[in-house]
């Protein structure tokens, strides 16, 4: 079981050094990056490899990084010993509203990336937030409409996002679970709590059952976990308690 750190969660406690050396004197070995790391790519692999880290996976940003910026996306991938591209988010016009065929229009291009890092010998994924999970006009959920329409693609299921989506992630999970290749692993605040992080909580100190969930994505076979935070207000604190808890599931 690989624990990993998303280093967006730090994007507020650079400099990145610094962030590493928590990250390593804490016990991790693994981090994902985000689009926020890779200026230059050499430089970072370099200091990653002073710390006995390494980046089995990573978010690349918009889609087109997959599309007309495909060569860079993958030097940068290759740079830094990425093995698993997930796409993390879709452009803007998806987060406030679009059809049912908008949906599956983006499906088919992220079959097509999917096949490209494929023949490069890499893999590739998408990365929910909570808009996929929000019911459409015509009742269907857009996870649904991409996974269908995206059969080559994995799935990195961001579990508290599902939740905030409205969805019920033992349900996706057991409907989907042979396309999840990693799973985001953060807490949601009770309510009213939290607020100055976005209601957000450390892993284990929120309204989550990862016990629960943990057993279910072991179940189907996933094996990287990736801890994370949108908003901490202490990353040492949020880093810390996360993988003790984790480590506990």
């Amino acid at each position: 079981m690989d624990v990993s750190f998303q280093l967006y969660s730090a994007r507020n406690f650079t400099p990145w050094d610094g962030v590493l050396d928590q990250l390593a004197a804490l016990g991790y070995t693994q981090v994902e990056g985000f689009g926020g790391v890779y200026d230059d790519a050499g430089a970072l692999r370099a200091a990653l490899d002073a710390r006995g880290l390494s980046m089995p996976s990573a978010h690349f940003f918009p889609l087109a990084s997959f599309e007309d910026q495909f060569d860079k996306t993958i030097a940068t991938a290759r740079a830094l010993g990425v093995k698993q591209l997930y796409c993390p988010a879709p452009d803007d016009a998806y987060r406030h509203g679009v059809d049912a065929q908008a949906w599956r229009d983006l499906a088919g291009r992220l079959d097509v990336a999917a096949k490209r890092v494929q023949d490069a010998g890499l893999r590739f994924g998408w990365h929910n937030h909570h808009w996929e999970f929000m019911p459409l006009a015509s009742g269907e959920i857009p996870m649904a409409l991409l996974l269908d329409g995206a059969p080559s693609m994995e799935w990195e299921a961001d579990i508290a996002w599902i939740v905030r989506g409205g969805g019920d992630p033992l349900d996706w999970i057991a409907q989907h679970g042979a396309r999840i290749t990693a799973a985001h692993v953060k807490d949601i605040a009770p309510e009213g709590q939290c607020a100055d992080e976005d209601g957000w909580a450390d892993v284990g100190h929120g309204t989550m059952d990862w016990p629960a969930i943990m057993d279910a994505l072991r179940g189907n076979g996933v094996s990287l976990f990736v801890m994370e935070h949108d908003n901490p207000n202490d990353l040492a604190r949020f880093a810390r308690r996360s993988i003790t808890n984790f480590r506990q599931f």
